[in-house]
């Protein structure tokens, strides 16, 4: 007998083949293709809905909040099943004891909270085997942190590592990649990944290379210098021979629009060599990181984010770090992509919630203070832990992004508490994805986007038993209201619940219905099996 039977169902199979009515089985985790008139414990009648596989997140750090309830709620009330965790080179291990004050600071970003048993989370191994018994949601598979490893190894030093300190992050890479790590993630912006050149990002990628890894990068830049920043995770994942993911993909800064016509371009040249690239997006006009992205990265050098804040304490360093940030291109800098503090929105500050939801610029003039003065106070008073948004992104580029053959949807939120605001990307991403693309825009079919953000990511992530609606595949499975679907997060109000999802089965139990989360924690943590071995 069936647990579960899904009737008379508009079946989108994940593949891009055009939707059919049918009904689907769930047996002991796996999906039954079945007639109408299997026996089955629980029928659902889903006349005028869809079923789809599960979505995938090919851009999550939900590694930081492993088995926080915010987070879990946040993917799977907009039909994610499966997220892609360990991103922008901020794994959440591998941990040095000594050093591990300073990962906690670098993943603030994701969570305030930190388990006791981070402390052992000295490599991969252990990390897993922690993921293994805490119970999740959603399914999670994780990359390994460039940033994190340096951490490890050499703090937030500024300089190249010695040979020694390479041969141990090589160590570090490879035991990840022995039992299960997906890859290589970077963080080009983020001290102190931003610290590396590329010669060390080859070498280390070079150690994914036989257990069939990937390359993920948030690249250098994705402002002026976003064509040479996409030039160099090409070339890494070339000489490595590793297939690449360009991270949350996009342009920004007025100045800089349109200037996707370029790197879809250089993406399409190294294809046409023999590479195999990846581009994940989010569907909004604002991007979202720590507010201290806008700080210059040398003043991270002398003890990460409170080296930075002792900057922030002394009124010469203040003058020269506003000098900068009005004036130095040289990186990514995101005070001069949103185009000042009026475009910069405080999304997530826990020790001063009166800012929560308002423009920098909004919020000094509530405080009656200058703007740059109030923005340095406002990282002091928050222990440099304040999140942001920033407005500065062209629809047009992510329109041309999304269509490209190789891009899929990632979330990249972040969710510490349903007490602050975040990036409505967080809970919105995917419906809004559909609502945007194929109901308001027309730019994709249905059935192109679900393979998208289905059996196309599941093909680029590795995961081979998810992705599509196929007898014996993991059930995984989605059930939505096209009609009604839309994103209901919005800058203002970035925790709403999206609409019309109606059920979102994970490895076969029922996780979510209706706006609610169940009891079910059928969540695994997922090893990677290698891209292109065998």
């Amino acid at each position: 007998m069936l647990d579960y039977l899904i009737k008379n169902a508009a079946i989108l199979d994940g593949t891009g083949a055009k939707a059919y009515t049918g009904c689907l089985g769930i047996q002991d985790g796996r999906i039954r293709l079945c007639s109408a008139s299997a026996a089955a414990r629980q029928v659902i009648e889903a006349d005028g809905l869809h079923v789809s596989p599960g979505f995938i997140d090919a851009h999550s750090h939900g590694d930081q909040v492993i088995g926080q309830y915010p987070m879990m709620l946040s993917k799977v009330s907009q039909g994610i099943t499966t997220q892609i965790a360990g991103q922008c080179g901020g794994s959440i291990f591998p941990v040095s004891p000594e050093r591990i004050g300073l990962l906690k600071d670098f993943a603030s970003i994701g969570t305030y909270e930190f388990p006791a048993e981070m402390a052992e989370w000295t490599s991969f191994r252990k990390f897993a085997a922690y993921a293994d018994r805490t119970p999740m949601v959603v399914n999670m598979k994780t990359f390994t942190g460039h940033s994190s490893l340096r951490i490890a190894v050499m703090g937030f030093d500024e300089r190249a590592p010695s040979a020694e300190e390479m041969g141990r992050m090589k160590d570090l890479l490879r035991e990840s990649m022995e039992n299960g790590s997906m890859g290589l993630s970077t963080g080009l912006i983020y001290p102190p990944g931003s610290y590396s050149r590329t010669e060390e990002l080859v070498e280390l990628a070079k150690v994914i290379q036989p257990y069939g890894g990937i390359y993920a990068s948030h690249i250098r830049g994705e402002s002026g210098r976003v064509e040479d920043a996409v030039r160099e995770a090409l070339e890494i994942g070339r000489q490595a021979g590793v297939p690449v993911e360009i991270s949350h993909h996009k342009i920004c800064g007025r100045q800089n629009f349109g200037k996707s016509e370029k790197t879809l371009a250089l993406i399409q040249e190294a294809i046409k060599q023999g590479g195999r690239v990846t581009i994940d997006q989010y569907p909004y006009t604002a991007n979202s990181t720590h507010m201290n992205i806008v700080i210059p990265p040398d003043y991270f050098e002398k003890g990460g984010v409170e080296g930075m804040l002792a900057f922030l304490r002394d009124p010469e360093a203040r003058k020269d770090i506003r000098r900068r940030m009005q004036q130095d291109s040289s990186y990514d800098n995101f005070y001069l992509n949103a185009g000042g503090f009026s475009g910069i929105l405080i999304s997530g500050c826990a020790k001063t919630p009166e800012a929560d939801g308002l423009t920098v610029s909004e919020y000094a003039r509530r405080k009656g203070q200058e703007a740059f003065d109030a923005f340095f106070d406002l990282l002091l008073a928050n222990d440099g832990k304040v999140n942001g948004v920033f407005f500065c992104i062209d629809e047009g580029d992510n329109c041309r992004i999304i269509q490209d053959p190789n891009a899929c949807i990632g979330t990249d939120g972040t969710c510490r508490t349903l007490a602050e605001q975040t990036h409505p990307r967080t809970f919105g991403a995917f419906p809004r994805a559909i609502r945007r693309y194929v109901k308001e825009l027309g730019l994709l079919s249905l059935e192109e986007m679900i393979h998208k953000i289905t059996g196309f990511a599941a093909e680029r992530c590795g995961l081979y038993d998810r992705g599509v609606i196929a007898e014996g595949k993991a059930a995984d499975l989605v059930v939505f209201d096209f009609a009604a679907l839309r994103d209901a997060a919005d800058y203002t109000n970035s925790l709403a619940l999206s609409e019309g999802i109606r059920y979102v089965f994970v490895n076969g139990q029922l996780a979510y219905q209706d706006g609610a989360v169940t009891e079910a924690r059928a969540g695994k943590f997922l090893r990677h099996q290698g891209i292109g071995l065998g």
